[in-house]
């Protein structure tokens, strides 16, 4: 090993170290490796920031303009209602839901489409009593074997081609990847349409609400009035009286000076409770001990005059400007119009106070304000409302055009008249010029920490080859080559790359192990293609945690989730893909 391809592989190691640190966002991560790849020298200075200027960034961005433009015309929710009566039992809600996210994942960037259904799927869950855990991590499952099928369905994808413009000179079509996508997608949903009961319900049976949806545990804060009759009393005492339902996490007194309190605790009049639990038996509480829920004085006390003011529920997405935050650091109530009421962060407790909370991604949180502003305020903080939307239907003329733009660019694409990053960056400019989004919606819609991610890492990905990295990590794979055969190869490529994906981000994942399987492939005498297919399936199918793709991470708070659920259903999806995911790789690209 030489001393560049030595300071390569620490690079990669710090990355990898920054990225399960998950202390600092992984745009800054990749930003600072790409800094110290030149600093250390095996970048040059004058390549550093050459990601940028690859086409892929603007694909992305446009394929993501498009798909926002799409969602927000209401076209998926008039070909949702067909639909609706095919969900009679658990099996076909999850079936039939989870089936709907992963075809429009095909077309739509996967988030966004399971983003989409989000709302449907919790409104389905309500109705028919059950849990939203058993909808939507399937669901979540399901849009990322379905943006398998298309170039623009998934990151993977489309990083992978840009890997293949690098070292064959052309990408893959718009339909190179349908048909093994197809073929893991069918057998996918035929195993997540049963294979949901391997899900753990995380609801307590029996409680019905009439609230839109149950959390699992909710954090807020209330005072204890003069006259409540919990004055006096202990905290075992206020438990009993929850009937165990709510739990004392912490109490503030003594000029806010905070205590973890034991079940002995005298509780006093004005002391602040911590209470963590969920939102029916919160409610129940407030209601028969008096106490006063803190951080709804100010828009509430408006006057009679005031507009309609009420709670909504909204699970925080990627990219959120909450993320990383607090409520105070944001000025939720100078800036944004609303008060935080209560926070649920799934799998785990917490007894910071809700004011000095910094949120994450997929917390759920309760903010109150002007219902009639809450639609721009949830778009303006990146929060999607756990509620049946208000169906944006009656125009018909917004719909077309969506449609048909989308359909403009994917058929564009297709016939290879002009590359995929001219048809979908002009879709995006049609976007604009006839006001289907505004220029506001559209830049809100390019999630641009994935831009600075792809742009700061494929240079350094160009680093891995340039000092001989790929080839010496190839060397050291093809090592195993006379004790196994051609498919087996293929087989660990694709099971390597999965197992890194969770450690790394899914297009961070495809950017290293890209080069190292088309140098494995050249070092075997093999094509190309299917490792480079294995790669992108790979990453593509990150079923094992919360944290190698959005998507999961996405619906860890409103499903309840806790991280070795993932597990339960992700490990044998994992290996169905594997199985089925090889032999029709070999059939579609060959070998040889």
């Amino acid at each position: 090993m030489t001393l560049q391809q030595g300071l390569a592989l620490a690079v990669i190691a710090g990355m990898l170290a920054l990225f399960l640190w998950d202390r600092w966002r992984y745009d800054v991560v990749a930003l600072v490796a790409l800094l110290s790849a030149v600093a250390v020298g095996i970048l040059p200075s004058q390549k550093a920031f050459s990601g940028f200027s690859n086409p892929l960034l603007p694909l992305i961005a446009s394929a993501l303009v498009i798909s926002s433009a799409v969602s927000a015309s209401g076209a998926v929710d008039l070909l949702l209602r067909p639909l609706r009566p095919l969900m009679r039992t658990r099996t076909l809600e999850v079936a039939t839901l989870t089936a709907a996210v992963t075809v429009l994942s095909a077309v739509l960037k996967n988030i966004g489409a399971l983003a989409i259904f989000l709302p449907i799927a919790l409104q389905v869950a309500r109705r028919s009593e059950r849990s939203p855990s058993e909808l939507l991590m399937p669901m979540s499952f399901g849009s990322l074997i379905g943006g398998m099928m298309t170039l623009i369905g998934t990151s993977p994808n489309l990083i992978i081609s840009s890997v293949r413009q690098d070292l064959l000179g052309k990408p893959y079509g718009m339909f190179a990847f349908t048909p093994v996508g197809a073929g893991i997608t069918v057998v996918g949903l035929v195993f997540l349409a049963f294979g949901w009961r391997l899900i753990p319900v995380r609801r307590k049976e029996g409680d019905s609400s009439d609230l839109p949806f149950r959390v699992e545990d909710y954090l807020v804060e209330v005072r204890i009035k003069p006259e409540s009759p919990l004055a006096g009393k202990t905290v075992a005492d206020l438990e009993a009286l929850a009937e165990g339902d709510v739990t004392v996490t912490a109490i503030l007194r003594d000029g806010n000076q905070r205590y973890i309190p034991t079940r002995y605790w005298q509780l006093f009049a004005n002391d602040v409770l911590v209470l963590e639990s969920d939102p029916h038996a919160l409610e129940k509480l407030i209601g028969s001990a008096q106490l006063e829920l803190l951080g709804d004085e100010k828009i509430a006390q408006q006057g009679p005059g005031a507009p309609d003011i009420g709670a909504v529920e909204a699970v925080i997405t990627v990219g959120s400007p909450m993320v990383g935050n607090s409520p105070v650091a944001l000025r939720l109530r100078e800036r944004y119009g609303v008060n935080l009421l209560a926070v649920s962060r799934a799998g785990r407790r917490t007894r910071a106070r809700l004011r000095s909370l910094a949120f994450k991604e997929g917390d759920v949180v309760v903010l109150q304000g002007r219902l009639e502003a809450m639609s721009d305020t949830l778009a303006s903080l990146g929060c999607l409302p756990l509620a049946e939307r208000n169906l944006q239907l009656g125009r018909p003329r917004r719909m077309l055009l969506a449609l048909t733009i989308l359909a403009g660019a994917v058929g564009l694409s297709a016939s290879e008249i002009v590359p995929p990053a001219i048809a979908f960056t002009a879709g995006a400019l049609l976007i604009a010029l006839f006001r289907i989004l505004t220029l506001k919606q559209i830049y809100d819609a390019i999630e641009w920490p994935i831009l600075i991610l792809l742009g700061a890492l494929i240079p350094i990905g160009e680093a891995l080859r340039d000092t001989g990295v790929t080839d010496l990590m190839a060397t050291e794979l093809a090592g195993l080559s006379g004790f196994v055969p051609g498919a087996g190869m293929l087989a660990l490529v694709l099971v390597i790359t999965m197992l890194v994906t969770p450690l790394l981000h899914h297009a961070a994942a495809v950017i290293v192990m890209g080069p190292i399987a088309g140098a494995l492939a050249l070092k075997l005498g093999f094509n190309l293609d299917p490792f480079l297919m294995a790669v992108a399936v790979g990453a593509s199918c990150d079923f094992l945690s919360p944290i190698g793709h959005q998507n999961n991470t996405f619906v860890m708070g409103p499903g309840g989730y806790r991280f070795t659920d993932y597990w339960r259903l992700g490990l044998p999806l994992s290996t169905l893909v594997v199985a089925t995911g090889v032999p029709l790789i070999l059939l579609v690209w060959p070998l040889h």
